[in-house]
C-alpha cells in the first residue's frame, strides 16, 4: 500500500495586499521540523519578492498553538553536526523574517514555545490572544534555544527576564509577556483575528518604501553605535525624498485627503 504524501507544512493565502502564512501541522501543534523551516523560508522569500504583497501575517493552524516548538521527535535522532545544521537552518529563517522589507505580524493564537517563540520574536509586531502561553523550555530537554531565543529575548526584555525564562523553562501567560515587552498587544481570543486584520490593513495602506526604510533603520540601529544609527537614519530619510510616495503623502496632507501610495 502506497502511503499518501504528507500535506504541505505551510499554507499561503492572500487578502488584497496582505499575505497570511500559516504553519499547517495542527496534529503536531505546528512543531518546526526541517521541512517546515525550509517551506517557511520559501514562503517568506516569495512574499518579499512579490510587489503585490505589502504586509505578512504569520500564524499557526488550529486553536491550540501558534508554534509549540521544534519537532522533538526529529531532534531526538540528530547527531551533533546535524543539530548544529538544524540550528543554523532555523536561525537563517529567523534572520530572513527579521530582515523582511515588509512588516510581518505574528498572530500568536496559542502556545508559542521554544522555536515558536523564536519565530514570533523574529516578526516585527506580535499580537497575542489572552489565552496564549510563551516560553523557552529547551532546558527541560537538555538543550538551550537554538534559533536565536537567547539573543532576541535579551534584546526585547533584558538580562533578568531572559535568564529567568531560559534557566527555568517555565512558560508565562500573555499578560506577563506583554509586561516584559515580548508581545506588543494582548486581546481576547475571540477578537484576535479582527485586531490583526485591522493592523495589517493599516500597514498595507502605508507607504511601502517608508516602511522598508523604517524597518532597515531600526534593525541597523539595534546593531551599531548611536552615531552610526543616526547617520543611517538620515540617509534613509533623504532617500525617501526621491520617491513619488513622499510627494503623494505630503501633498495629501496639505490637501486634506487620504494618500494613495503606489510603492514608487
Amino acid at each position: 500500500m502506497v502511503e499518501a504524501p504528507a500535506p504541505h507544512p505551510v499554507d499561503v493565502s492572500d487578502d488584497g495586499a496582505v499575505r497570511t502564512i500559516t504553519v499547517q501541522r495542527p496534529d503536531k501543534l505546528n512543531a518546526l521540523n526541517g521541512a517546515t523551516l525550509q517551506a517557511l523560508a520559501e514562503a517568506f522569500g516569495d512574499a518579499a519578492a512579490d510587489p503585490a504583497v505589502r504586509v505578512v501575517v504569520l500564524t499557526g493552524a488550529g486553536p491550540k498553538a501558534f508554534v509549540a516548538g521544534a519537532d522533538i521527535a526529529e531532534m531526538n535522532t540528530l547527531s551533533a553536526v546535524q543539530g548544529r545544521d538544524f540550528s543554523l537552518l532555523g536561525q537563517a529563517l529567523m534572520r530572513r523574517i527579521e530582515r523582511m522589507p515588509k512588516p510581518v505580524i505574528a498572530r500568536v493564537n496559542g502556545f508559542a514555545l521554544g522555536g515558536g517563540l523564536e519565530l514570533a520574536m523574529a516578526c516585527h509586531l506580535r499580537i497575542a490572544a489572552d489565552s496564549a502561553k510563551v516560553g523557552q523550555p529547551e532546558i527541560n530537554l537538555g538543550l538551550i534555544p537554538g534559533f536565536g531565543g537567547s539573543q532576541r529575548l535579551l534584546r526585547l526584555c533584558g538580562r533578568t527576564a531572559t535568564l529567568e525564562l531560559c534557566l527555568l523553562g517555565t512558560p508565562i501567560d500573555a499578560a506577563r509577556a506583554l509586561a516584559l515587552g515580548i508581545v506588543n498587544e494582548v486581546v481576547p481570543a475571540a477578537e484576535l483575528d479582527a485586531r490583526v486584520q485591522a493592523l495589517a490593513r493599516q500597514l498595507a495602506q502605508s507607504a511601502p518604501l517608508a516602511l522598508r526604510g523604517l524597518l532597515d533603520a531600526v534593525h541597523v540601529g539595534g546593531e551599531c553605535s548611536l552615531e552610526a544609527g543616526l547617520e543611517y537614519e538620515s540617509a534613509q530619510f533623504g532617500l525617501l525624498f526621491a520617491t513619488e510616495d513622499m510627494r503623494e503623502g505630503t501633498s495629501a496632507f496639505l490637501q486634506r485627503r487620504p494618500p494613495a501610495f503606489q510603492n514608487r
